[in-house]
């Protein structure tokens, strides 16, 4: 399966953004993985303000997709990881998208280009968590290039989940 990526844009959230993401996360599939249920509007627009301090400070964040029409679909980016569990403190990339842009290369191309630009800010390496079930994420991570280092179970859901890690500052990825 080597077709061509499609050509997407990553820019800093804006407030707008929030009420996208909002609408288009409010899907029982999107959110299969995330808690089945998209969360408040209010979390979407806190979510996007500390993306923005995100980038601002660190070069980096979760940053909104835009597919070639100029649409905004979902997000893909880094941000440090901030549970008490897990890979504290090390920088998690991750990515959700609109059900109805699935399948189509649109995280890779985006999630390649989140490699590209944490690589650029200095970031030595980034973690992936995906939840052990989630198979269009784990399949993401293998095009990426990460390895799994870690099975593990969340500290809330009791679910199995995978850490997946990737060195950036060794060679090309």
């Amino acid at each position: 399966m080597n077709r061509a990526l499609p050509a997407v844009r990553l820019r800093v959230p804006t407030d707008e953004d929030a009420v996208v993401w909002h609408r288009i996360f409010d899907d029982p599939d999107v959110m299969e993985f995330h808690g089945g249920k998209s969360a408040e509007l209010s979390v979407y627009e806190e979510l996007t303000a500390r993306q923005r301090r995100h980038d601002a400070e660190r070069g980096f964040c979760l940053w909104s997709v835009l597919d070639e029409s100029g649409e905004v679909v979902g997000f893909t980016g880094a941000q440090p990881w901030e549970r008490d569990w897990g890979p504290t403190g090390e920088i998690e990339i991750g990515w959700r998208l609109a059900r109805a842009h699935w399948g189509k290369g649109i995280v890779t191309a985006a999630a390649q280009m989140t490699l590209e630009r944490v690589r650029a800010a200095g970031v030595p390496g980034v973690v992936a968590m995906v939840d052990a079930g989630n198979s269009r994420s784990i399949a993401v991570t293998r095009r990426l290039g990460m390895r799994l280092a870690e099975v593990f179970t969340t500290p809330t859901a009791g679910r199995q989940g995978h850490c997946y890690r990737l060195e950036l500052t060794s060679g090309a990825a």
